[in-house]
């Protein structure tokens, strides 16, 4: 379903006000609203949050999202809406709303619209008032695995997207759910980032939720798809580069017996919301960086072809990235500043090249992102 060029887009999220320290969740939906500014197509971020239950804290988290947007001036095309109670179900009855009045809103989505709906962010009965209505999945495998328990929106929407790349490839695990994704890479916008120098230490950094809260049952087994998991494998990596330092921002509370753990290994750890609290200061954390390494969590068992926002980043920035396979490798150029390892030995590896041929590389990175991650070439795709 094509959308046209003077439709109304909005994107939908619900994961970005409610969060007001993480610069880096924040940043994925910014990513859509920056390349349909340069399609110039008619924009709209509609951002929905369940109400803290205190009306002042409510407005200061409100007064903090519309700084946000200040800072890519686009604090005029944006909605926000409060629930009162769980947003699960989407009733406009005692909601509060930033940005704009609830009459021009509505006025707004009475028109010719087409919703892009960032991991089914926005439901019934809210849903319902968008002409086309277009899901993206940002966590492929989760999102097909309660699909097949629930309704996860495959019966209100008309088009199923998903940076699942290798969702129906050889090796995907991805569970069917009975719709028919089409796939799309993470957007990042290549103008908003240039690539930068080589920073004067050897920096491998990545930015992540070290605990993992979901509870997926797999062929009768729990299984762990932590980072902290992920990560056991590659836990002697920085013994094994001295000249380099490597960086973990994980949410650690400063009691958990963790945080020294991995700093005996030699890492060493960084509290996310000094780095990332804002997009600016989370972008500029990935530019201090020479790369990303990182592990990877459930996508990786299930090999759907998912790649993170974050990388698409770090690769615009021209920092190559270090990550484990995920089946997405086929559908990238040859050279893409990417490296896919599977053992300590492939990402001690991994680490030598980077830092013996970082030049090439942060070239590879760059023209990657510009390729393939591109909010335009993304977003094209995705509405014609």
């Amino acid at each position: 379903m094509t959308a046209n060029r003077k439709d109304l887009t909005v994107v939908g999220c619900g994961f970005a006000a409610k969060y007001p320290e993480g610069g880096g969740n924040f940043s994925v939906p910014l990513q859509y609203l920056l390349g349909l500014r340069r399609m110039r197509r008619p924009a709209l971020w509609l951002e929905i949050m369940q109400s803290t239950g205190d009306p002042r804290r409510d407005g200061l988290i409100a007064d903090t999202f519309r700084r946000r947007l200040r800072e890519f001036d686009l604090d005029s095309h944006y909605c926000l809406i409060i629930f009162p109670g769980s947003p699960a179900t989407q009733d406009l009855t005692g909601t509060r709303f930033f940005g704009m009045t609830r009459r021009k809103f509505l006025d707004l989505v009475a028109g010719p619209s087409v919703l892009l709906n960032l991991s089914y962010s926005i439901r019934n009965p809210l849903l319902g008032l968008f002409r086309q209505r277009k899901l993206c999945s940002l966590d492929p495998t989760e999102v097909c695995f309660w699909m097949q328990r629930m309704e996860m929106g495959q019966s209100e929407h008309h088009e199923f997207w998903s940076i699942g790349l290798n969702i129906y490839g050889p090796g995907s695990r991805v569970p069917a759910t009975g719709v028919r994704w089409k796939t799309y890479f993470p957007l990042v916008d290549t103008t908003l980032f240039e690539a930068a120098p080589r920073p004067p230490e050897d920096r491998f950094t990545t930015i992540g939720q070290w605990y993992w809260d979901g509870c997926i049952e797999w062929d009768s087994e729990w299984r762990d798809f932590s980072k902290k998991a992920a990560f056991e494998k590659f836990k002697n990596l920085p013994s094994l580069h001295p000249g380099a330092r490597f960086e973990l921002a994980m949410n650690l509370a400063d009691d958990d017996p963790e945080r020294k753990r991995i700093e005996d290994l030699g890492w060493h750890h960084i509290v996310p919301h000094t780095i990332a609290r804002t997009p600016r200061l989370y972008y500029q954390y990935l530019r201090r960086s020479t790369a990303e390494f990182t592990a990877i969590k459930l996508e990786s068992f299930a090999m759907s072809g998912w790649l993170s926002d974050r990388s698409a980043v770090y690769l615009a920035l021209g920092r190559p990235v270090i990550t484990e396979p995920t089946g997405a490798d086929p559908f990238l150029p040859e050279q893409s500043g990417m490296f896919f390892v599977r053992s300590l030995e492939e990402a001690s590896e991994a680490v030598r090249k980077v830092r013996s041929d970082w030049k090439a590389l942060s070239k590879a990175a760059r023209s990657c992102a510009a390729e393939c991650f591109d909010a335009v070439v993304n977003l094209r795709k995705m509405l014609g």
